[in-house]
């Protein structure tokens, strides 16, 4: 599905629906919740709750989950998939009628959740499927096993897709494993909101840039750290670089010298204290 790519794209009532979603799949999968992570566009309104900063992100349309390989090698993922179907989920299906077996939709909300797994073995593709039962396969992601070494749990209140109220601690991707995933998504695919997303989580989560990138410094001996650190060099470089100028754009001030300068001062104050 194509993603809005610009923050006008992004409502409050989209977002709510995700936090909606997250809930709801967190009463369904109880203790397997253990070996799961939000990841994706729902982890920097997580991260930064409801202090006050000057704009709050934005959101997302839809909810990226990680799940650990510990489902895969102890075949838990049976237990994964039995109690999504419990909780009104189905693999997703295209306008054409062909199976989304990594997306699930939930059949009454129309809500979806998108799985994510890291890679199995050294040469496993990101992107690729990495099958988990006839009908549920999750997206091979490199660097995603950063998400369960980071990792943040976060209390969430609100209501499930069936309207319930619901309070529950939520396994979120930590800001240091966030960063790295977004910078080697945006290298991967280039989108507007990796950019805003990666400015954001610098700019709000942490007492301060330098205290996020120590906690990134944990996560250096991972093969995908140095490339994702690199890609962050070349990317943010110069106010006319791809990152400051995509940020800019999803935000519609693209012509902003200043806050695309911003952008790349805050990026190198971070590359700086790694």
């Amino acid at each position: 599905m194509t993603k809005p790519r610009t923050a006008e794209g992004y409502t409050e009532d989209q977002l709510e629906r995700v936090r909606a979603t997250c809930l709801h799949l967190a009463s369904v999968l109880g203790d397997l919740l253990d070996e799961t992570a939000v990841v994706g566009g729902l982890v920097p309104s997580l991260l930064v709750g409801a202090r006050e900063v000057e704009r709050a992100h934005v959101g997302t349309t839809d909810l990226d989950l990680a799940l650990e390989l510990a489902l895969l090698e102890t075949g838990r993922y049976q237990a994964l998939s039995a109690r999504l179907r419990a909780g009104g989920f189905e693999p997703d299906k295209t306008a054409e009628g062909r199976v989304v077996r990594q997306r699930w939709r939930h059949h009454e909300a129309g809500a979806t959740i998108d799985f994510l797994m890291p890679p199995v073995t050294a040469d496993a593709r990101g992107g690729t499927l990495q099958n988990l039962e006839a009908d549920l396969a999750a997206v091979v992601t490199p660097g995603l096993r950063l998400a369960f070494r980071d990792r943040e749990l976060v209390p969430l209140e609100g209501r499930t897709l069936q309207g319930e109220r619901l309070t529950r601690t939520v396994p979120v991707c930590g800001p240091g494993a966030f960063v790295i995933l977004k910078a080697l998504a945006f290298r991967d695919r280039g989108e507007n909101k990796d950019a805003y997303d990666l400015f954001y989580v610098l700019r709000h989560c942490g007492a301060s840039v330098e205290n996020l990138a120590a906690r990134t410094r944990t996560l250096l001996d991972d093969t995908e750290a140095p490339r994702a650190i690199g890609y962050l060099e070349d990317d943010f470089a110069e106010i006319d670089s791809t990152g400051p100028v995509r940020a800019a754009g999803f935000l519609g001030v693209v012509d902003d010298e200043a806050f695309r300068a911003d952008v790349v001062g805050l990026v190198a104050r971070y590359l700086r204290a790694l």
